[in-house]
């Protein structure tokens, strides 16, 4: 099974769909492997992990702890480091910060919100021997200074974002709450791929919080998700089975016990 490479990923423009999963640790990551291109780490661990109402106060030490436990346990996927807020305000702290991510784990590549305003950061750490996928349309991490997670369809101004980080030496972008038509405007007019999420079907792959396609987190669940498993239904259910079991006096049997 061979490591997936950015050459791989960057040449999967117009030939085929890419697949890009969140994960946060090993177990699940070592599940996902086989499936998929690429595994995001993303500081959406924020909100499942630590319960936190956003992805804001994420740290590096917890999305590079997260990493490592995914690197461990994916060998084929190709791994992206989701840079946490505050963590690329500017050229010398994103290039500290993303030295920090390659020396600390295995990860292939960083991934940093913003459009054309981050493309001088995005250029020097390209420059430096990062790899780089940017994120623009619905940004996390701008939920405050926007008042919630609003759908995007200034297609100019996307457009030219876009535009923007493949000229600063992005492989990849991720598009995400945007209408499906501008979408695929915004996919045909660069020449690297562009990764959706809630961003229609004319784009080049998709990516999904896995928690939330296989129904672990109960919250919320956004109109682009498709849940491909009842997770939490079933966890509890199997942890109801188990709690019975062990009040009855069924669990362990003479079979389980040595």
């Amino acid at each position: 099974m061979k490591k997936i490479t950015i050459s791989q990923i960057k040449a999967a423009k117009g030939n085929r769909k890419l697949v890009m999963i969140t994960a946060y640790d090993a177990l699940f990551a070592k599940l996902f492997d086989e499936q998929v291109d690429m595994i995001l780490v993303g500081d959406s661990l924020n909100m499942i992990f630590a319960g936190r109402p956003d992805t804001l106060s994420a740290t590096m030490d917890q999305m590079i702890y997260h990493t490592q436990a995914v690197c461990a346990g994916a060998k084929k996927s190709f791994i992206v480091f989701d840079m946490p807020y505050g963590s690329y305000i500017d050229k010398s702290t994103a290039l500290q910060n993303a030295i920090r991510v390659y020396k600390e784990t295995q990860a292939d590549a960083v991934k940093l919100e913003g459009g054309k305003e981050k493309a001088p950061v995005i250029s020097h750490l390209v420059q430096n021997g990062i790899a780089v996928m940017g994120h623009i349309g619905l940004m996390p991490q701008h939920v405050r200074a926007e008042g919630g997670y609003k759908v995007k369809a200034d297609e100019q101004k996307l457009v030219e974002d876009a535009k923007a980080l493949e000229a600063a030496g992005v492989f990849a972008i991720v598009l995400e709450g945007v209408k499906a038509d501008i979408a695929g405007t915004i996919t045909q007019a660069v020449s690297v791929p562009v990764i959706g999420i809630g961003a229609g079907k004319d784009v080049d792959g998709q990516v999904l919080v896995w928690s939330d396609m296989l129904g672990f987190f109960e919250d919320f669940t956004p109109k682009f998700v498709r849940r491909y498993l009842d997770g939490a239904k079933l966890v509890k259910e199997a942890v109801e089975n188990y709690a019975k079991d062990v009040q009855n006096g069924d669990f362990p049997s003479q079979k389980e016990s040595y």
